[in-house]
């Protein structure tokens, strides 16, 4: 049965997906036949190569990388395909089901391939490097140096396989009980039951009133589930510091920083430099915010009120398509003909349906097929944006499947910098086509609550976890304990023009960050920064072919971390001055509203 439509009133119905490049449907017999031939091609490659990594010459290793990674692709295409569908429609039993009952098949061949990280780790580090300078085996230097990189921290095989097929019933189980429990949320406002992307909607309204009564109607909602929550949450950070445990990780953020390819002291410079701008941003903003409002001080529903009825103006999907993709285009051509393939292709669900994930987000999906993004376009200013940042995602997954399987994922640090470049080539084609001063600066100041979202926000989200993270080394958090937690990063970061109502210290509940990827956050301040420093080596016109030496930057996926993708644009994630450079461009940007 079709699910009701819940788009604004006006807006005409964005597109939804189309997932036949994967599957017909989740009973498509390609689907069986694919997962019988990935048993198949897991047992053989078993049989050839386990027990016998270490001795392998260098054509037999890059032959048996090969092959693992073929694999390693048919397990993607069929767990994608699931995943998808699952995200598409959480409330239909037979996705949900499909979904399950795939990754626990799928679990199953992929913990008979764990032997070959840890085989491909046993290799001496002098013989590994000898066997790289075979031409055969150098295309996957990149590959090897990522897994290796891991060496310190892996368990015995045994182990290994069983923290993968246990993670079904564990982890993953708590993941799904979060989006599931999430997107079944109903709020009560004014007399009418709404959904999450509605209610959270009215929190950007003009009327205060409205935002008012729709924040206390999430509290309600959040409150009365928050038991729920604060158990999910106990569980999983218990279950993390165990596997921290077992690896040997100092610090609950030491495991995402090596995942990320970013050293612990970069990300605390980062985290350091953020705070220290607090004052001038965030809370530097919000006091003018509250100027242009005509209040003495901000409640929480009003962070983010729009400043002039017209942000409240609707903007079709095709204005907000075109709009993105001239942005692309004036950037590099080849940027809007990638881009357009997603429209033309139906690769983007944007549609608003009952059930469907309520976030955003662009997969990658396999090279084989190609990225798909799902968000919920709702026709605000704020879409557009979250358009052209999943949008950027697409552009640099596409161009990274290049790399094949193995090595076409890229470090979140990095994968966010795609995204939020993506924005800023956005924002700045809206701010070049506005001539009316007023106006521009009200486009000023939604990018810069955009920018505090992007940085100052998610540094807040972060040192929320580090304190959850921290106290559940002593025990079970109290459900208080854990709003406390939240009460004080965000006290400390919007600063002192706000004032938090009771029901405000439940709104931790819904991230899902928190419990998807911890401490993925930062990704984001990462990128924003990153970004700013980026954009502006771009406008000095200092650095020839920028936009080409970009592309190139897309295009080499996971081949390189942060300091080779970066050298090229004379910039260095090292220093801290590359950080406050990025910070910068936003205090520059309130300079100009203050003015």
């Amino acid at each position: 049965m079709a699910q009701k439509n819940l788009k604004t009133k006006s807006l005409k119905t964005p597109p939804s997906w189309d997932l036949s490049d994967f599957y017909s449907s989740p009973k498509d017999k390609k689907i069986a036949a694919d997962i019988k031939k990935i048993a198949a091609e897991t047992a053989k490659f078993t049989a050839n190569f386990a027990g016998k990594i270490v001795k392998l010459d260098a054509k037999k290793l890059a032959s048996a990388i090969s092959e693992y990674e073929k694999i390693c692709e048919m397990i993607g295409k069929v767990s994608c395909y699931s995943q998808l569908l699952y995200a598409a429609d959480l409330s239909n039993h037979d996705n949900i089901a499909f979904y399950q009952n795939t990754n626990e098949k799928l679990s199953e061949y992929e913990s008979h391939l764990v032997f070959f990280s840890i085989e491909l780790n046993q290799i001496d580090d002098k013989k590994i490097a000898t066997l790289l300078k075979d031409a055969a085996l150098k295309k996957y230097q990149p590959f090897i140096r990522d897994t290796r990189s891991f060496k310190k921290y892996q368990l015995s095989q045994e182990l290994e396989k069983f923290d993968l097929e246990k993670n079904i019933t564990g982890r993953n189980a708590f993941v799904r009980l979060f989006d599931e429990t999430v997107n079944n949320l109903k709020f009560s406002y004014r007399g009418k039951i709404l959904n999450s992307q509605e209610i959270f909607d009215l929190t950007s309204n003009s009327d205060e009133k409205v935002r008012k009564d729709a924040a206390k109607a999430i509290g309600k909602t959040f409150e009365e589930n928050s038991k729920t929550f604060a158990f999910i949450t106990n569980i999983l950070a218990k279950d993390k510091a165990v596997e921290d445990k077992w690896r040997g990780f100092e610090k609950p953020i030491s495991a995402r920083n090596l995942s990320n390819f970013v050293e612990d002291e970069i990300v605390e410079t980062l985290v350091k430099k953020v705070k220290e701008n607090y004052k001038k941003i965030s809370h530097r903003y919000y006091k003018i915010k509250a100027e242009i409002l005509g209040k003495d001080y901000l409640n929480h529903w009003d962070r983010n009120a729009p400043l002039s009825k017209a942000e409240n103006k609707i903007i079709e999907w095709e204005d907000a398509k075109n709009l993105v993709l001239t942005a692309y285009e004036e950037f590099h051509p080849e940027m809007k003909k990638i881009g357009k393939i997603f429209f033309d292709k139906k690769w983007i669900d944007a549609d608003i349906r009952s059930g469907k994930d309520s976030g955003a987000f662009s997969h990658p999906c396999v090279p084989s097929v190609h990225p798909y993004i799902l968000m919920n376009y709702q026709g605000k200013v704020r879409d557009v944006m979250t358009l052209a940042h999943e949008l950027g995602h697409g552009v640099h997954q596409y161009l990274a499947s290049r790399q094949g399987y193995l090595m076409s994922g890229t470090p979140l640090t990095l994968a966010e910098t795609a995204s939020v470049f993506g924005e800023q080539l956005t924002f700045q084609k809206i701010l070049k086509n506005e001539k009316d001063a007023k106006k521009r600066k009200l486009i000023i100041a939604a990018k810069v609550e955009d920018m505090i979202n992007t940085a100052v926000r998610q540094i807040a989200f972060l040192e929320f976890e580090r304190k959850v993270h921290d106290a559940r080394k002593e025990g079970e958090i109290p459900l208080e304990k854990i709003c406390q937690f939240w009460l004080e990063v965000q006290k400390e970061s919007l600063g002192p023009i706000f004032k938090f109502d009771e029901e405000y210290k439940f709104f931790w509940s819904y991230i899902p960050h928190f419990i998807h990827s911890p401490f993925y956050v930062y990704s984001y301040a990462f990128g924003e920064c990153l970004v700013n420093s980026l954009y502006g080596v771009y406008a000095s016109g200092k650095i020839k072919n920028f936009s080409e030496k970009y592309l190139e930057m897309l295009t080499a996926g996971g081949t390189k971390h942060h300091k080779e993708m970066l050298e090229p644009f004379g910039l260095d994630a090292r220093d801290p001055k590359f950080w406050q450079a990025g910070l910068n461009v936003i205090i520059g940007y309130i300079d100009q509203l203050e003015k």
